[in-house]
């Protein structure tokens, strides 16, 4: 993992700008979307409007949820007291909301995605790139399906993640966080991420590995219910760093998918002692190819 040169990002005068849509409206959703248009309205390469797809809901006061968010600049039932910027539009039609949006940022529950894909396919721009902060997978009977994975095959677009260890409401009130953008090949577009959530209390770095990023995302939840149970049994530190790693390394055990993520089996062996450093060396250099590992090499 390297930070990258957003300074060093250079649009030509013949190059489109980015518009940028947000797939979802919750919490992380708020949260992204304000990251964001803190971006866009300061960066010549982006449109300033953001749009943002709100599945709409009626509140108590019987307004609806995006009329509410238009005319406040805030999303009062799931990020209340926090501004998004007057650049963020909320918008109830999936289809408008994606039209002419050549980046699409989505942080939707992952149990939506599918539904939502199949909604999209025919609707989004060729040259569209994509982005998921979604932790989560689909688990089908051929075996794990990322949701990055889900979003190319069904949208034909390039996806990118991006995860991190923190908690959406301490980014709303800029506490700092940090976040990895996982990429597959073109690095350009990961700067292009990069750039566009990078804000002085958010640190984002970027990773050639999409799968091993997002396998890191979506499995924390898992260690961090194990590391409260090592909390609860007063156990200390030392258990809690050994359990974690167990923690994954098991998952992918059970299923039978650690050939799938060799990286990370590599590595968990090494740190624990089954395998000798230089094994790293011969991952490098053997590291088997599948559905989740068909992009370039981490180590070339």
């Amino acid at each position: 993992m390297s930070p990258l040169n957003t300074n060093n990002i250079v649009q030509n005068n013949d190059s489109p700008k980015f518009k940028v849509t947000i797939i979802g409206s919750g919490n992380w959703g708020s949260v992204a979307s304000k990251l964001i248009a803190s971006n866009t309205i300061k960066l010549p390469s982006f449109y300033d409007e953001v749009k943002m797809w709100v599945f709409e809901e009626i509140l108590p006061s019987g307004e609806k949820l995006t009329d509410v968010i238009n005319r406040t600049n805030e999303n009062v039932k799931y990020l209340p007291g926090i501004k998004l910027g007057s650049n963020v539009v909320a918008d109830p039609d999936l289809e408008n909301a994606v039209r002419d949006a050549n980046m699409l940022v989505f942080v939707t529950p992952h149990q939506f995605m599918e539904g939502i894909c199949k909604r999209l396919i025919g609707k989004t721009r060729s040259d569209a790139q994509a982005i998921s902060l979604i932790k989560g997978m689909e688990v089908k009977k051929e075996g794990p399906c990322m949701i990055s994975t889900l979003i190319s095959q069904q949208l034909g677009v390039n996806c990118c993640v991006l995860m991190g260890a923190n908690i959406a409401n301490e980014i709303a009130v800029e506490k700092f966080s940090e976040a990895t953008v996982g990429y597959r090949g073109n690095r350009e577009i990961a700067e292009t991420w990069v750039q566009l959530f990078s804000t002085p209390y958010f640190m984002v770095s970027a990773c050639q590995d999409v799968e091993g990023v997002e396998l890191c995302g979506t499995l924390k939840n898992v260690v961090a219910i194990a590391a409260g149970f090592v909390d609860g049994l007063d156990m200390g530190n030392n258990t809690k760093g050994v359990s974690t790693a167990k923690e994954v390394y098991e998952v992918l055990k059970h299923k039978g998918w650690l050939e799938m993520f060799p990286l990370f089996t590599t590595v968990h062996e090494i740190c624990t002692g089954r395998l000798p450093p230089t094994a790293i060396v011969e991952y490098s250099e053997l590291a088997p190819k599948s559905p989740l590992t068909s992009g370039p090499n981490l180590f070339q």
